[in-house]
């Protein structure tokens, strides 16, 4: 199992597999925030915050998490249609549970359907296996787009702190002389710079700027690009960077 990760603004949906023997391998489909929080809440039960689905059926565990998107509707849209794909417009060529399939297995087989799909397989997305027992690979013709890694391991969500709450830094630290932006010239903030992945590469830029070079038609975010300084090619990472939202640099 690898080390637990950090990830600043969570927005994330999850899949839950029940281990009550009565209910054994009943699964629900969910949107959080914070995952260690809310396993904790479905396992008390609803007086709890739980879900009325899980509530006295438990234990249940929190065995995969698809997170990344960019808000809380991005991911609540992907979680309806997660729950309900016969409703989905954008899932209506997924063939139906078949008779014999697990639940658990059409689940799995729908995740990999739904992130080939528009607008999810433009999303830096990550598909996270949290309990490594039960973790499945995804079928050979159905591997997400390149952009899109399955992880193994642990994850905390971490709140963003607000502008306010950040540590005033003196103002000789703030600004140096080789903080401006390589396409407009203009003075990037410290907390705000997006540097090249390559560590000899002094590249400095907006996030704006470098978006019009790094952005095709149709794209959410890059799947790579190159970088204007030292014309190296630049592979898009998720989870790196600026406030999450630059996946092709690092701050």
């Amino acid at each position: 199992m690898s080390a637990t990760e950090v990830v600043e603004h969570f927005y994330g949906v999850y899949l839950l597999y029940c281990l009550n023997p009565k209910y054994l391998g009943r699964n629900y489909i969910g949107f959080t925030v914070d995952p260690n929080r809310r396993i904790k809440q479905h396992n008390k039960g609803k007086q709890f915050g739980g879900a009325w689905k899980t509530s006295n059926k438990g234990p249940w565990k929190m065995v995969l998490i698809v997170h990344g998107f960019p808000n809380d509707i991005s991911a609540l849209r992907f979680e309806w249609a997660w729950q309900h794909p016969a409703s989905s417009r954008r899932l209506r060529h997924v063939p139906r549970k078949k008779p014999r399939e697990k639940t658990y297995d059409f689940h799995l087989r729908l995740l990999a359907e739904m992130l080939r799909v528009g607008p999810w397989n433009r999303l830096p997305l990550t598909v996270r296996w949290l309990e490594a027992e039960f973790a499945r690979d995804l079928p050979a013709d159905k591997i997400p787009p390149v952009h899109i890694p399955i992880c193994y391991g642990p994850v905390i969500s971490k709140k963003l702190k607000k502008p306010d709450e950040l540590t005033q830094r003196p103002e000789d630290t703030r600004i140096s002389p080789s903080d401006t932006c390589i396409l407009c010239n203009k003075t990037v903030e410290l907390d705000k710079q997006l540097k090249c992945l390559f560590a000899d590469c002094p590249m400095v830029g907006h996030i704006v700027c470098l978006s019009r070079v790094f952005l095709n038609i149709g794209e959410y975010v890059p799947v790579e690009g190159t970088c204007p300084k030292c014309k190296r090619s630049v592979p898009s990472h998720p989870e790196r960077g600026y406030n999450e939202t630059s996946k092709v640099y690092t701050a």
